[in-house]
């Protein structure tokens, strides 16, 4: 059987004991190195190349994401299936843009651990997707998000972009709706605008931004602005400006 070489990346001596006796009993993994801060994690991501990583953000010296975005840039580098370890949610989306294969939000069970790992050994091998990105990033150059990390039920997964119905602005939150469920994200609408296809989603109105494929029709409402209607019944007004673009454009 493959053995896949693990590192753990916990400032929580309890944590990560925790953690070390899951790994342990899992006969597909190698427990090759534990760490308990963030310039020492680097150095073993460097020196001992681990297949995965089960990283905490918090941790002294550096996040855990800070430790991904430091390794940007360098070439040749196998990118290892990092599932992120957290009490807190709020940078699940940073998260997922550093191309984390799953991200637990203690306490969680082994349950879930068991099901994160599995999903991350079938991602182990691949080349580098993350490291390239970063390095645009750093560059100034934005890609098109193509999942974003959502909670539901206590647990956080993956919602692909295509499946997205519409973003709404929510104070300092957005709400994702997708099959029928609102999905807060502690982002403001502005943090996805330049992050979607323009080819597929289109800002309508200052706090609204829609999937074209889920709008069934575009019709006049009052003071010359669109109601744009959606598959599933709700409809959402154009600003005058957009309203003015849509039927330019229809010309």
């Amino acid at each position: 059987m493959k053995r896949y070489t693990t590192l753990i990346a916990e400032d929580e001596p309890l944590a990560s004991e925790g953690l070390a006796a899951w790994v342990r009993q899992l006969p597909e993994l190698e427990l090759i190195g534990i760490r308990a801060d963030g310039p020492g994690t680097l150095h073993a991501l460097r020196e001992l190349e681990p297949e995965l990583v089960l990283m905490d953000i918090h941790m002294p010296g550096m996040s855990g994401l800070q430790v991904l975005r430091a390794l940007a840039g360098e070439p040749g580098r196998v990118e290892p299936a990092v599932i992120f370890t957290t009490a807190y949610d709020e940078h699940a989306v940073a998260a997922f843009e550093l191309h984390a294969v799953d991200y637990l939000l203690k306490p969680f069970s082994q349950e879930r651990f068991v099901e994160a790992v599995r999903h991350a050994l079938q991602t182990v091998g691949s080349q580098s997707a993350a490291l390239p990105a970063l390095a645009a990033a750093a560059q100034g150059e934005v890609e098109p998000l193509t999942r974003v990390l959502v909670r539901d039920g206590g647990k956080i997964f993956p919602l692909l972009v295509e499946a997205i119905e519409c973003l709404r602005s929510d104070t300092k939150y957005t709400a994702i709706v997708s099959q029928g469920r609102n999905h807060l994200v502690r982002l403001p609408l502005a943090a996805f605008e330049k992050r979607l296809s323009p080819d597929r989603f289109l800002k309508i109105n200052r706090s609204c931004i829609v999937n074209l494929d889920f709008v069934v029709a575009m019709v006049p409402g009052d003071n010359s602005q669109l109601k744009v209607q959606m598959k599933d019944g709700t409809s959402f007004t154009a600003s005058r400006e957009v309203s003015r673009q849509l039927r330019a454009d229809s010309l």
